[in-house]
Formats: C-alpha cells, sequence, structure tokens
C-alpha cells in the first residue's frame, strides 16, 4: 500500500478566503494553500510550513475540519489530506508563489471560480459546524470516480 498525505488551509478574513490560482499541471483551478506532509513532520505542522512557504502567512489556531482520501485499489494508492480552517494569521500575502496567484476571494463568490473538483466537493463543509470525512475511490481502468462517500460528522 502507498500513503500520502497532505493538507490544505483554508484562510478566512472577514467574508473572504485565501485561494491560490493554480494553473500548472493537471490540478489546475482555484484551490486553498497546503500540500505535502513531509515525513517525520506532523499534519498541523506540514499545514503550517506549506501555507508559510506558499503565502507568507504565519496561521495559528488551526480548526481540524475533516478528512478527505482518495482511494485507487487497482494501484494500491491511499491519498489522505488533512483539511483545516482558520481566521487567526500574521504577516503580509505574498503576490505569488510557485504554485499561483494568491487572491482573497468573497466567499459567496468562490463556487463561481474554476476550482478542482475535490475543492468543490468539500468547499461548504469548511464552513459549517462539526467535521467531515469524504471517500472517494479511483476506477484506475476508467479514469473515473467510482464512489464518493461524505459523512459530516
Amino acid at each position: 500500500m502507498n500513503y500520502k498525505f497532505w493538507t490544505v488551509v483554508m484562510i478566512q478574513k472577514e467574508d473572504r478566503v485565501l485561494l491560490l490560482n493554480r494553473q500548472h499541471d493537471h490540478f489546475k483551478g482555484y484551490i486553498p494553500p497546503g500540500g505535502k506532509v513531509d515525513f517525520p513532520e506532523g499534519f498541523a505542522e506540514g499545514a503550517i510550513r506549506e501555507v508559510k512557504e506558499e503565502t507568507g502567512l504565519d496561521v495559528q489556531s488551526l480548526v481540524f475540519k475533516g478528512i478527505s482520501h482518495y482511494t485507487n485499489p487497482e494501484l494500491h494508492n491511499h491519498f489522505i489530506i488533512y483539511n483545516y480552517w482558520t481566521d487567526h494569521f500574521t504577516g503580509e500575502v505574498l503576490g505569488s508563489c510557485n504554485e499561483g496567484e494568491l487572491e482573497w476571494v468573497k466567499i459567496s463568490e468562490a463556487r463561481n471560480y474554476p476550482m478542482q473538483e475535490d475543492i468543490q466537493v468539500r468547499f461548504d463543509l469548511f464552513f459549517e459546524p462539526g467535521t467531515f470525512e469524504i471517500h472517494t475511490m479511483w476506477d484506475e481502468r476508467n479514469n473515473q470516480i467510482d464512489k464518493r462517500i461524505i459523512h459530516k460528522l
């Protein structure tokens, strides 16, 4: 089994969130900052580091919102994303980074922006009470989602 861990952090400032307009490789679209968790760091530690690298912000008081994970039974891959939310941060936002342009987007308008499908599925869950788990199974032969199960906890 091949496990990989990532994080995303939805950073809110009043009625806006900070999103990254990612326009390279096959993961294009507006996404929250985040990235791969480096061994042996913890998940929150990786989230804080990734946000600093991508945005220039120092985030605090992360609220764990849930896990989204993707399994590919044929290739024995399991990708796990830890999702956080915060409105506590210091520093100045970088204009851009290697991943793309950073932009404060109104929450009420964000769903009109081109987003990766997995971000669209969980976007509203960042702002609801409680936590969530989203399990998506990938059908490698047909290059499509086989099943998606969403649990609001």
